[in-house]
């Protein structure tokens, strides 16, 4: 295929969703209202849920990883950090791989491009992880009013979107990938299960890498995990109140532009043999 047929190829992509894209807003809308349909407290578990794992997470690490003060500002919103970007980086994913499953019965009656709804899971996560940015907003308020934790407040922490917008593409590119193969391959849900479980630990969410007095590889070895760098990125604006280290920002917008790109070329090549597996 030529660069002109390629172009021509992508064009058609771009313009057929923006075509779907008031299906796509639907399907976005219907899927946060469900989420917490038969909820006693509805939409409020999800200022609920960070808030309470965080206390959680706090009482059962904060003893250990805590304790010392050195280079963390407050731990608790140190943990909190961590935590709503990893939660929102698994939820979407997750539920990105079981769309198109899901949405079998559609898919085989009505004409709709099936890259819609990957998509949409990955941003009716989104619109709840905003939501639940609240909580951190509330805990941080909290220490500077109540306590004399020394959190800086700086002009930095209007770039906290650019994380944030990193962590989405990258989202959305794993999301397109795990949705394809999990279409041929049921077994894939249960690797990826323990494969966020991995990446929990493998995430500095409660701890410092430095602090865990592991040798040079180690520590480049957990460096790699491109959400290390979108989570250091985003305490630096958040939580330190300084730019972020650039290394982490290339690092991490090139790992998430690469997983964007490959992750639509699976899913278009293989889109077309979906209808027989599903």
């Amino acid at each position: 295929m030529n660069t002109a047929s390629k172009k021509i190829k992508i064009s058609a992509y771009l313009q057929n969703l923006w075509k779907y894209r008031f299906l796509l807003v639907e399907i976005v809308r219907k899927n946060v209202k469900l989420q917490y349909r038969n909820s006693v407290l509805g939409i409020f578990w999800t200022f609920l849920q960070p808030l309470l794992t965080t206390l959680v997470l706090v009482l059962v690490f904060g003893g250990i990883f805590g304790k010392s003060n050195e280079g963390i500002v407050c731990y608790p919103i140190y943990l909190l950090c961590g935590r709503l970007l990893y939660e929102f980086f698994t939820q979407s994913t997750k539920r990105a791989m079981r769309s198109i499953r899901n949405s079998a019965s559609v898919i085989k009656k009505v004409y709709v491009p099936k890259y819609i709804y990957p998509i949409a899971n990955v941003l009716s996560n989104f619109v709840t992880f905003a939501i639940s940015l609240s909580v951190l907003v509330v805990m941080m308020a909290y220490y500077m009013i109540f306590t004399d934790v020394a959190i800086r407040i700086t002009p930095y922490i209007l770039l906290s979107f650019v994380p944030i917008i990193i962590l989405l593409v990258l989202c959305t590119g794993i999301g397109l990938i795990l949705s394809t193969l999990n279409v041929f391959f049921k077994d894939i849900e249960y690797l990826y299960e323990v494969f966020c479980m991995l990446i929990f630990y493998a995430t500095p969410i409660f701890y410092k890498v430095d602090a865990l007095g592991a040798n040079k590889f180690v520590q480049m070895g957990l460096m790699a995990n491109p959400l290390y760098s979108i989570v250091s990125m985003f305490r630096s604006c958040v939580l330190f109140g300084e730019m972020w280290n650039w290394n982490h920002f290339f690092y991490a917008s090139v790992f998430s532009l690469a997983m964007l790109g490959i992750g639509s070329l699976v899913f278009y090549k293989k889109q077309d043999k979906f209808i027989l597996h599903i």
